[in-house]
């Protein structure tokens, strides 16, 4: 019996979903989704935050290739002009406890490039290698009973149709509605969280000056810990030859959509070298500004029941605060944890598959949803959180195992390892990263950044602000 599977998204999680469904035995796989899809590495409506910074971490990107295998996407997005970016030595970065200092030694390294890059080689790739079928179509509920869903009901001009299916997979992002569809199905009752910064990020691309083709991937850090609005911006090397500048503030210390405001608020920081880098650069676009950005759980496992046939992955099940950089990776362990649970055996209709994935999913969710909200909670004006006692105890050791990274290759390997997903955050706390904490840093403060003599000269001849 020909078995179908259905995937209300086409981005990364559900493009990932999708090759692994087809993987798994599905004879069809279906993406729905609202918007068309370009051809090429472009922005679509549907994603709100595609203008912004978007870091590829190690363990994201190692997931990803595992799912797609034999398919080089690393290599092809690097061929497409994306960067691989080693965290101990390709990156300029002022945390909260000063200037983390470069090492010449190895370690985990990021992929950047615009988020419509990602998307179009993911779903290049997916195309390529397994018979996926992609439908422009909006989806406005669930089919089916409490007990299992059967499929999707789908917006059309004469009326609503209904497309049924073996499997069900809600990667339909951040502006899912997966709550409102399980209580169609007499499901009620799940917990939300939203933890909300008020967080605005503002974008602008720049043509990269001659001479600076090189330079380090520059980032300003916010600082929690000074009862101050976030107030934060990078530099981030993309294809084409470009920059993309990226400023974000929380809650009364957001950035501004005018150009001469932009740098101007880039400049005002703790430190203005992104300022001074973009001051002397081509801008290619207008500075582009979004607020959707708060972070949200849905905790879909806890629920009591939970129907056959279907489960929901990525922005669906939790949203982050783009501002640490984990949304892409998350989405690829989501997908990776329906590769090992379709892998044990009984295929799409396995009794218990959707629980199973879903609970896996927001195991996988975890680390990057206490990163991101233990940071917001700490800012003025944020909604939906305070620190708990707990929380001050980990902030504690945390800012002192950072201010031990900005002069030990110890503490800084096992922070890398920890941002980049690589590891859990119990990484942070083995024996070693806690002996290099309590030591402390055994080089003085950095109070400039880390800069070689080419790289000066490149900010010098740069800058146009007399900063």
């Amino acid at each position: 019996m020909s078995r179908r599977a259905v995937v209300i998204g086409a981005g990364l999680a559900g493009m990932l979903a999708a090759a692994v469904l087809s993987r798994a035995g599905a004879d069809e796989v279906i993406v729905l989704d609202r918007d068309a899809l370009p051809d090429g590495p472009e922005h679509r409506r549907g994603l709100p935050q595609g203008r912004h910074a978007h870091l590829l971490m190690a363990g994201g990107m190692d997931a990803m290739e595992e799912l797609l295998p034999g398919a080089g996407l690393r290599a092809r997005l690097l061929a497409a002009g994306a960067h691989e970016i080693p965290l101990s030595s390709g990156m300029l970065a002022l945390t909260s406890e000063g200037w983390l200092r470069r090492w010449r030694r190895e370690g985990p390294a990021m992929v950047t490039c615009s988020r419509a890059l990602v998307d179009w080689a993911v779903r290049t790739t997916v195309r390529e290698q397994v018979p996926v079928e992609v439908r422009k179509a909006a989806v406005v509920g669930l089919t089916g009973s409490a007990g299992r869903v059967r499929g999707v009901r789908i917006a059309a001009p004469g009326g609503d149709t209904d497309l049924e299916a073996d499997l069900v997979v809600d990667a339909s992002g951040r502006g899912t509605r997966v709550v409102s569809w399980l209580d169609g199905l007499g499901l009620t009752g799940v917990e939300e969280r939203a933890v909300d910064s008020g967080l605005v990020n503002a974008s602008r691309v720049y043509r990269v000056p001659k001479g600076a083709e090189r330079f380090p991937l520059t980032v300003v850090q916010a600082n929690p810990y000074v009862s101050r609005p976030a107030r934060s911006a990078m530099v981030m090397p993309i294809e084409g030859g470009r920059w993309l500048v990226s400023c974000g503030g929380s809650r009364g210390g957001e950035p501004p959509a005018d150009p001469a405001g932009f740098l101007r608020y880039a400049l005002d920081l703790p430190d203005p070298i992104v300022g001074r880098l973009i001051s002397g650069a081509e801008p290619l676009t207008d500075v582009h500004l979004s607020r959707s950005t708060s972070n949200v759980r849905r905790y879909l496992e806890r629920m009591p029941r939970w129907p056959e046939g279907f489960v929901v992955l990525g922005d669906a099940l939790a949203t982050f605060n783009p501002a640490y950089g984990h949304g892409m990776s998350v989405a690829a362990f989501g997908a990776w944890v329906l590769s090992r649970e379709l892998g044990r055996g009984g295929g799409l209709g396995a009794p218990g598959l959707g629980r199973r994935v879903v609970r896996g999913a927001a195991r996988a969710a975890d680390p990057a949803w206490s990163l991101a909200v233990g940071q917001d909670v700490l800012y003025p004006g944020v909604r939906g959180g305070r620190p708990t006692a707990a929380d001050r105890v980990v902030t504690a050791y945390t800012r002192r195992l950072m201010r031990a990274a900005t002069g030990s290759y110890a503490a800084a390997s096992a922070v890398w390892d920890v941002t980049s997903l690589r590891t859990a955050p119990t990484r942070a706390f083995r024996p070693s990263a806690m002996l290099a904490a309590l030591a402390g840093s055994p080089l003085p403060p950095s109070v400039e950044p880390p800069l070689t003599p080419g790289e000066r000269e490149v900010l010098r001849r740069l800058d146009r602000t007399g900063a």
